[in-house]
């Protein structure tokens, strides 16, 4: 079917969620989660398809295996379109409206030691710099799982220290409920923001590349 948007309902199911996340709950508002929700996700990920690839959207039910909180469901509904870099682009929708993401959001230790190489030479690190300067001001927020020092090889007080502590780095913006949402603008919206985040998930094929070795599993 045509995205036309995530109708009010969505919303709705998930403060709800949010409020009762329990089996009954979900059981009595499946119906309404597979056409406000469902449905119109996997509606927005083809209508994005012919430009950006197929997304994968994932399942509700959260892994609660190792985890202390044992709610079964997810208060989003997300999907992600992966690359070399695991990640690369991310939408969800919840109660609190879109949020839109891109960038190396998990990587091994193989792909964060060569981006903190690449972000200490001269000419990666300043287009690095020069990507996320334009994307702050484009309202995104940058993020990323960090080293607790920068690593001896660099020294403290090398210009760019505050990226050589960096395991993971990825963008998001985060857009709150509208009319807007409701109406196929809001592919355009999600489109937008994926197009912004493109040269950052360039810079990191390109500088960081594919896992070269295997990601650790959980216990």
């Amino acid at each position: 079917m045509a995205f036309e948007g995530f109708p009010e309902q969505a919303l709705d199911f998930y403060e709800g969620l949010v409020a009762d996340n329990s089996k009954a709950y979900w059981n009595d508002h499946k119906v309404i989660y597979e056409e406000a929700v469902k449905g119109p996700m996997l509606a927005l990920l083809a209508s994005l398809a012919p430009e950006f690839g197929q997304a994968k959207l994932f399942r509700p039910y959260r892994d609660v295996r190792f985890s202390k909180d044992k709610t079964p469901y997810k208060t989003a509904a997300a999907a992600a379109l992966g690359d070399d870099v695991q990640g690369g682009r991310y939408v969800q929708v919840s109660a609190e409206g879109l949020m839109v993401a891109g960038g190396a959001h998990g990587l091994t230790t193989d792909q964060a030691r060569r981006l903190r190489a690449a972000a200490a030479e001269d000419a990666a690190g300043t287009a690095l710099v020069d990507i996320l300067a334009t994307l702050r001001p484009a309202g995104f927020t940058i993020e990323g799982e960090r080293l607790k020092r920068v690593p001896a090889e660099f020294g403290a007080d090398h210009p760019r220290a505050d990226l050589l502590t960096l395991k993971t780095l990825f963008a998001y913006r985060r857009f709150e409920p509208g009319e807007w949402l409701h109406t196929a603008q809001a592919a355009q919206v999600v489109a937008g923001a994926w197009r912004a985040v493109t040269p950052l998930n360039d810079w990191l094929r390109v500088h960081v590349g594919p896992a070269r070795t295997e990601r650790a599993r959980k216990p």
